[in-house]
């Protein structure tokens, strides 16, 4: 899998739907935390699930952390998790959802507070 990365800040980038396999060369890329912003089967059910993600981050030595929020609209709350997640996870960090808009307005609501 292809996977196109975009840097939204030094040490913070996006990212659209990846894949299990990915998660080793994010690893390999030198990223230390993934966050993933997608609920499960949001794409149906040919979508790997966030325990599938979660086990293939683990074995390339990655954290992960599961924050599924909805595509048209993030809550206060969960944009204070993000931060809170941006705050305390190794860097760099990779936050992917579908296309990677979402994870994007999530990393700026989060760091204008």
């Amino acid at each position: 899998m292809q996977v196109t990365i975009n840097r939204i800040a030094a040490d913070v980038c996006v990212a659209p739907q990846l894949d299990a396999a990915a998660m080793q060369a994010l690893a390999d890329q030198g990223f230390k935390s993934v966050i993933n912003n997608r609920p499960d089967f949001e794409g149906g059910p040919d979508q790997p699930t966030s325990a599938q993600m979660e086990a293939a981050a683990h074995a390339a030595g990655l954290q992960y952390r599961y924050l599924p929020v909805n595509g048209a609209y993030q809550s206060p709350e969960e944009i204070a998790q993000f931060g809170a997640l941006l705050d305390s996870l190794p860097r760099p960090i990779l936050a992917f959802c579908r296309s990677g808009a979402r994870s994007t307005k999530l990393y700026a609501a989060a760091t204008q507070r």
